[in-house]
């Protein structure tokens, strides 16, 4: 059974970082690509980054590109996403995703699997 779990959501002021995990069971870590979503209040659902391939793809929507990272502990079946410089924008619940890879690509992954959400507050 395949499950996530993610943590490290929380409170902070703009300017601040926070790290996010995402803790995998239930599958072979390496068959399957990791991404985190978002969702604002007003906003739609939005890709965040993703990880698959033990961190051989990783990719980042723009407008995070050069503030998040995200990276893996294989042995642990968890990736993480470090959020720096964190603007009130960012204000979203994230979401861990796992889907099994169908190429060297995880922005193609069709995710099939979900967490329950982190909540993330940036306050002005």
């Amino acid at each position: 059974e395949v499950q996530l779990v993610e943590s490290g959501g929380g409170l902070v002021q703009a300017g601040g970082s926070l790290r996010l995990s995402c803790t995998a069971s239930g599958f072979t870590f390496d068959d399957y690509g990791i991404g985190w979503f978002r969702q604002a209040p007003g906003k739609g659902r939005e890709g965040v980054s993703c990880i698959g391939r033990s961190a051989g793809s990783t990719h980042y929507a723009d407008s995070m590109k050069g503030r998040f990272t995200i990276s893996s502990d294989n042995a642990k079946n968890t990736v993480y996403l470090q959020m720096n410089s964190l603007k009130p924008e960012d204000t979203a619940v994230y979401y861990c995703a796992a889907g099994i890879m169908r190429d060297a690509s995880c922005w193609t992954v069709v995710y099939g699997y979900w967490g329950q959400g982190t909540q993330v507050t940036v306050s002005s």
